[in-house]
């Protein structure tokens, strides 16, 4: 089993994206979760989960538990070690300086030799506290698709407050490059583009990865494709505004250059953009592996051919056509013109940007029609 430490402030979100390059993913504590399995390679390449450790156990969130905890814990590794400590958000008050003291003791009294510097095995010890709450979970009226705030992110967890601590063995690390991406610092840059961090979660979400092709019909900048084409993943994008296109490439070619080392370890996928009509895509049935787009924010964005509703109910029937996963961010939910296209909503978050603007994230499910 392995210990994943998430980041950011909704973990249900995190979790969501986490499944990407984890099997049996299953929040445990704030800020932390467990998974059966992990894809090293697929982690590095995650937004919102900073690690991911060999679980060497896990206690309650205080140092002696930890103590009692290694010192009586199964190890079958040799070599250097350092001890890397968190307390998440601050929650337990555990000195996270003693508790690397403490544990590094333990394991020295077990054989292992120190180095802070480069070790043979790093031990990560992450304390915390609080509720297991549903974040910017949504979920969705089965009969008119309207969202609600979820009651919790665990059916039968009641929000219960928990104490955990997880040692955990370092064994995969996700690349923390993000701020080189800002919209503002990219070649080419409109307002309202979207953080690198919420689009590489969206695009691995959407199924982006080694030998997948990621289509995004309203690509804007280009930003969400440069995010899934830096994970491996061949993207496509369309825009109906000439120069987004023209932008859109520009992003592409210096984020993607194939020459370029990439940071997650896997080489840059293939891209195309073209000029398009989200509703009306040159694409065959099938053509593509999922979709991802930022759909227009009403005012603020320019359509020239068509309403904003039928724009996006067009896009989510083309959408379904082409391939049989979605992920759809938007300032709205449009969870029923999701359902009358005929996806299904496997989950929904609300992530509040600033005061007068909610990103609202569908995660759509290809549904057949009933026999």
């Amino acid at each position: 089993m392995y210990l994943l430490e998430l980041g950011g402030e909704d973990d249900a979100f995190a979790a969501r994206e986490a499944i990407s390059a984890a099997t049996g993913v299953r929040r445990i504590a704030p800020g932390l979760a467990v998974a059966n399995a992990v894809n090293p390679e697929r982690v590095r390449g995650l937004a919102y989960t900073h690690r991911a450790s060999d679980l060497l156990g896990r206690t309650d969130a205080d140092l002696e538990s930890a103590r009692v905890l290694l010192e009586t814990a199964p190890i079958d590794r040799e070599g250097s070690v350092a001890v890397r400590a968190t307390d998440v958000h601050g929650s337990t008050g555990v000195s996270t300086e003693r508790a690397e003291r403490e544990l590094g003791s333990i394991l020295v009294n077990r054989g292992f030799t120190v180095d802070l510097d480069d070790p043979d095995h790093v031990l990560r010890a992450a304390f915390s506290e609080g509720p297991l709450e549903g974040g910017g979970e949504l979920e969705a009226d089965e009969e008119t698709g309207d969202l609600f705030a979820a009651a919790g992110a665990e059916k039968d967890s009641l929000e219960e407050s928990v104490s955990v601590c997880a040692l955990g063995w370092l064994a995969a690390e996700s690349v923390r490059d993000f701020g080189d991406r800002a919209p503002t610092d990219k070649p080419f840059f409109q307002p309202g583009s979207m953080d690198p961090l919420l689009a590489r979660a969206a695009a691995n979400i959407a199924g982006a990865r080694p030998g997948a092709t990621i289509l995004d019909p309203m690509c804007g900048t280009g930003g969400g494709l440069v995010e899934a084409g830096l994970v491996g993943a061949d993207v496509v994008g369309t825009d109906a505004q000439e120069k987004m296109v023209r932008g859109a490439r520009e992003n592409l070619e210096h984020f993607l250059d194939p020459e370029t080392p990439s940071p997650t370890g896997v080489a840059r996928g293939g891209w195309a953009v073209a000029r398009g009509d989200g509703t009306r895509l040159p694409l065959a049935e099938d053509a593509v592996d999922g979709v991802v787009f930022d759909a227009p924010y009403g005012r603020q964005s320019k359509i020239e051919t068509h309403r904003l509703e039928d724009l996006v109910a067009g896009a989510l029937e083309e959408a379904r056509r082409v391939a049989p996963r979605a992920v759809m961010i938007a300032d709205r939910s449009w969870a029923s013109e999701a359902r009358n296209a005929g996806w299904g909503l496997e989950a929904a978050f609300e992530r509040r940007v600033h005061r007068s603007l909610t990103r609202y994230v569908l995660v759509l499910e290809r549904r057949e029609p009933s026999t």
